[in-house]
C-alpha cells in the first residue's frame, strides 16, 4: 500500500520556507531523503524547473540510488517554450518520461492558453501519463470548469486554516481528478512562536494561539493535527510536504499515521480566518 505523502523537493534546489534555517538540502542528505521515502512507501515526487536546481539534484540522486518514483513537474512562467522547457527537465531528471506535468502559474496560462495545449501534445505523444495545473485560490478552478477545459491532476493549497477547495474535493473526486494538496503546514506559519511574529502577519497571531491551546489541552501535536486532518479527506489523494532534511521526513510519516477524532475536526471547522489574504504566502511580505 502506497504512502498519501507526496515528497515536495523546492528545498532541494533553493533556500525555501518560513521555518528553513538550514538552507539548500546537501546532495548527501538528498540521496538519504530518497531512501527514507522509498522505505516509507512514498511513490510520488513533486518538483518544478522553477525551483532552482531542484530537478538536477533529484536527477543526481535518482541515478546514485537507482530508485523509482512517479515525478511530477510544472511548466513555469516563461519565455523559453513548453517542449524545450520539458525535454531539459527530463534530460535534468534522468528520465524518459513524467507521471505529471502542471501548469505551474496560473495568470500566464490565462495569456498563453497555448501553453496547455502544447502541454496536452506531449501527453499525447505518451512523454506525461497526466496533465493539470498548480492553482491558488478557487477561483482560477472555476476558471478552468467554465472554459471546460480538461484535466487530470490539480495541485493546490489545503490545510487547517486554508480550507477553500474542501467543497470541491467530492466533485473533483467525481470527474475522477487525482487531487495533491500542499502547504499542510502554511510553510510553516502553524509552528511560529507568536511572540516573534511581527508586520503583516501579526493577524494570524489569535489563529495561532487558539491552535496551539487546542493541542496543549489535548495533548497532540501541530503536526498531527495539521496532518491528520488533511488526510482525514479521502477525497485527497496526495499531500505534499518538503523537508530539510531525513529527520523531518522521518517525523512526517510517523505523524501523517495519526486519526482525528470528531471534535478535532470540529474545532478545526470552528477556525474562521478574516484576513483571507495571509492566506497566501506572497502576502507575507
Amino acid at each position: 500500500m502506497k504512502n498519501r505523502i507526496v515528497l515536495g523537493t523546492v528545498q532541494f534546489g533553493t533556500n525555501y520556507g518560513i521555518n528553513n534555517v538550514s538552507g539548500q538540502v546537501t546532495k548527501e542528505e538528498v540521496a538519504t531523503i530518497l531512501r527514507i521515502a522509498s522505505e516509507g512507501r512514498i511513490k510520488t515526487l513533486d518538483t518544478s524547473s522553477a525551483y532552482g536546481t531542484s530537478e538536477q539534484a533529484l536527477g543526481d540522486a535518482l541515478k546514485k540510488t537507482g530508485l523509482k518514483f512517479n515525478i511530477v513537474s510544472k511548466y513555469p512562467k516563461s519565455e523559453v517554450g513548453v517542449r524545450e522547457t520539458f525535454l531539459k527537465s527530463l534530460t535534468n531528471l534522468g528520465v524518459d518520461s513524467l507521471y505529471g506535468y502542471l501548469v505551474h502559474h496560473f495568470e500566464f496560462y490565462q495569456d498563453n492558453s497555448d501553453v496547455f495545449d502544447n502541454i496536452r501534445s506531449l501527453k499525447e505523444e505518451g512523454l506525461i501519463q497526466k496533465i493539470g495545473f498548480s492553482l491558488y485560490n478557487s477561483q482560477q478552478l472555476q476558471y478552468l470548469i467554465d472554459h471546460n477545459v480538461k484535466f487530470d491532476i490539480l495541485q493546490f493549497p489545503y490545510n487547517i486554516f486554508d480550507r477553500q477547495f474542501e467543497p470541491w474535493l467530492p466533485i473533483l473526486k467525481e470527474m475522477g481528478v487525482e487531487v495533491h494538496t500542499r502547504s499542510v503546514f502554511l510553510q510553516g506559519l502553524f509552528f511560529k512562536d507568536v511572540n516573534t511574529i511581527e508586520g503583516k502577519l501579526k493577524p494570524m497571531c489569535p489563529y495561532l494561539v487558539q491552535l496551539h491551546d487546542y493541542c496543549t489541552q489535548h495533548n497532540i501535536s501541530v503536526e498531527q493535527i495539521a496532518f491528520g486532518y488533511v488526510l482525514s479527506n479521502k477525497a485527497v489523494d496526495g499531500a505534499l510536504v518538503g523537508v530539510d532534511n531525513h529527520q523531518q521526513l522521518e517525523r512526517n510519516l510517523e505523524v501523517s499515521r495519526f486519526q482525528l477524532n470528531v471534535e478535532d475536526i470540529d474545532f478545526i471547522r470552528s477556525i474562521k480566518i478574516k484576513e483571507k489574504e495571509l492566506l497566501n504566502p506572497v502576502n507575507w511580505k
